[in-house]
């Protein structure tokens, strides 16, 4: 198996689909706490758009939710970024005390083994996972890729 990651600022809907196509992704991990993004710009990655797309390119759709960011840490960013003077739109990486809470609060408890046999009984060979930021420095899912990179020798890329 191998693993990338996708974020959807600053993506066409058709250039979003386009990677995941040119990429060879058989499995979409939504990782996101809510699966909704304000505004028309990005509505084809609400849920429902977005599982129904999916199942037009044949691609598994699977919701991870014990893998996005409680509210509690998200809150922690968002006073970095306010620190900073940053939209989350436009951060370029997480800051140190939201990757501290993420890994001791989210990463530590989740179930890898058993995440890696649901992929594998659905024969999954290439997964996203994804979550909306543009950069995956800015993103909790560079957190998990890194994870899945360290500690089970997963390939893993960023789109």
């Amino acid at each position: 198996m191998e693993f990338y990651t996708i974020g959807v600022y600053n993506s066409t809907e058709v250039d979003f689909f386009n990677k995941l196509l040119a990429n060879g992704i058989d499995t979409f991990c939504d990782i996101r706490q809510r699966r909704g993004v304000r505004g028309s710009k990005y509505a084809f990655v609400n849920s429902n758009k977005l599982q129904i797309k999916l199942k037009e390119l044949e691609l598994n759709y699977i919701y991870i939710k014990e893998l996005a960011p409680s509210q509690e840490i998200r809150e922690l960013q968002k006073d970095a970024d306010k620190k900073n003077n940053e939209l989350k739109r436009d951060r370029q990486n997480l800051g140190d005390v939201f990757c501290i809470n993420y890994t001791n609060k989210i990463l530590s408890e989740f179930n890898f083994q058993h995440f890696i046999t649901t992929l594998h009984n659905l024969q999954a060979k290439k997964i996203i996972l994804f979550c909306v930021e543009e950069k995956p420095s800015a993103c909790h899912r560079s957190l998990v890729s890194n994870k899945l990179k360290n500690e089970f020798n997963f390939l893993t890329h960023h789109l």
